[in-house]
C-alpha cells in the first residue's frame, strides 16, 4: 500500500518540472480541491488540482514551521 504525503500550507516542495525562471522549488499557499503555490525563484502564483500536484510534487524540501499554542 501506498503511503499518502502529507502536505500542510507553508511547506516548500520540490517539483518535477522547472519553472521558466529556473527554480524548482514552490511553497504551498493554499490546499483543498486546488493547491496554490507560489515560486520561490521569481514569486508567481498559481493555482493546479490537486490531481496534478500530487503527480508532480517530488519531495518535501522545507516543512512549515509549527504553530505552538502554548
Amino acid at each position: 500500500m501506498v503511503e499518502k504525503i502529507q502536505y500542510n500550507i507553508g511547506d516548500v516542495v520540490r517539483m518535477k518540472k522547472k519553472h521558466p525562471c529556473g527554480s524548482d522549488l514552490w511553497r504551498i499557499t493554499r490546499m483543498g480541491m486546488d493547491f496554490g503555490m507560489k515560486c520561490e525563484g521569481c514569486g508567481h502564483a498559481v493555482m493546479i488540482p490537486r490531481v496534478k500536484f500530487e503527480r508532480m510534487a517530488r519531495a518535501i524540501v522545507e516543512k512549515a514551521e509549527e504553530k505552538d499554542n502554548g
